[in-house]
């Protein structure tokens, strides 16, 4: 069922996906679960809701990023989109932070079972990534993470001179753009696109809204 339900999903979404990435997931899947009885990882608990609402969502958000990127996951809980972005772009640089130390140890398991080279899990509050990380990635990204002005005031100094901050939100984006765009302006972004989709299976609608620094500033 599961493979079935990747497969049918990328139909829907025009995407692609290979068969040893959908192997790579089912194990991902498998381990989530199995922790999940033990420790509190994700609320999303039938099988065809993770294919769905955790690997083809974050499918969607690997087609908008390039492979030679680095890319930082905020709040990532279980590794959420974070290690299935990287199962798509193996060559992707990513660091995934959260600050519950169980979800972190859960996603350097799950690292080490997938054999996932270029992935580092770090157990910190965002706000202390500043000193090391500064301007360090191509793309920041979240899910349903705070509000949009929050989201842009904890992590612009974590942003690359030529970065983008990648929102993942639900179906509420646009008025989300429309109470933060002013608020964004004055850390000196503002929104570049805004794409919305519809999960396979009638799953629930979501919005990618990026950021970039506002030119000549």
């Amino acid at each position: 069922m599961f493979r079935s339900i990747l497969n049918q999903g990328v139909k829907e979404l025009g995407l692609a996906i290979s068969t040893g990435d959908i192997a790579t997931l089912e194990i991902f899947a498998g381990e989530l679960l199995k922790w999940n009885r033990k420790i509190n990882l994700t609320s999303v608990l039938a099988i065809d809701e993770i294919a769905i609402k955790h690997f083809l969502d974050s499918l969607v958000l690997a087609e908008q990023i390039s492979s030679a990127a680095s890319l930082l996951d905020i709040g990532s809980g279980a590794g959420i989109p974070a290690i299935p972005v990287k199962i798509f772009k193996p060559s992707l640089n990513v660091v995934s932070v959260d600050a519950v130390e169980k979800k972190i140890l859960f996603q350097r398991h799950a690292a080490r079972l997938l054999n996932l080279e270029g992935f580092e899990a770090i157990h910190v509050r965002v706000e202390n990534l500043h000193k090391q990380y500064a301007r360090s990635f191509n793309i920041i990204t979240s899910r349903a993470f705070s509000s949009l002005e929050r989201f842009v005031e904890i992590v612009h100094p974590l942003l690359a001179v030529d970065g983008r901050i990648i929102a993942m939100k639900g179906p509420a984006g646009a008025e989300e753009i429309k109470v933060s765009e002013s608020a964004i302006h004055k850390f000196g972004y503002e929104v570049l696109s805004q794409y919305d989709y519809c999960l396979p299976f009638a799953m629930g609608k979501r919005s990618l809204i990026s950021i970039v620094p506002v030119k000549g500033q």
